[in-house]
């Protein structure tokens, strides 16, 4: 079964608020990573090119896992933390994912064919 990758960006009225909202959501996202199945990256972090914008990257091992996230009660909290923080903005794209390899090969050469049959 596909693995399914979310990226995603919010946007606030300025980098201080950025900034609150990377700290209040920390917690939650380190819930998120060790507690619910399924989950293998979970992460909101401050984009070092735009002030005011968290970049959202999660790695989900199925569609059934993701699926479960948005019931639960993590899920809330993000969004309750976000909620009083007025996001100006968002953007965000899934992605199924099929198969994954190195970018590297074995000594530290960037691989020269990404996949086998490329």
């Amino acid at each position: 079964m596909p693995q399914v990758i979310i990226h995603a960006t919010i946007d606030f009225a300025d980098e201080a608020t950025r900034d609150e909202a990377v700290r209040l959501c920390a917690p939650v996202q380190l819930k998120t990573r060790t507690e619910e199945p399924g989950c293998l990256e979970y992460c909101f972090a401050a984009d070092p090119c735009v002030p005011n914008r968290i970049t959202i990257h999660e790695l989900w091992e199925d569609h059934a896992s993701l699926h479960a996230h948005f019931a639960h009660h993590y899920y809330d909290q993000m969004r309750q933390i976000f909620g009083p923080l007025k996001p100006t903005g968002s953007w965000n794209r899934m992605y199924e994912v099929g198969r994954n390899t190195s970018v590297y090969e074995p000594g530290g050469k960037i691989r020269q064919k990404f996949f086998e049959d490329a």
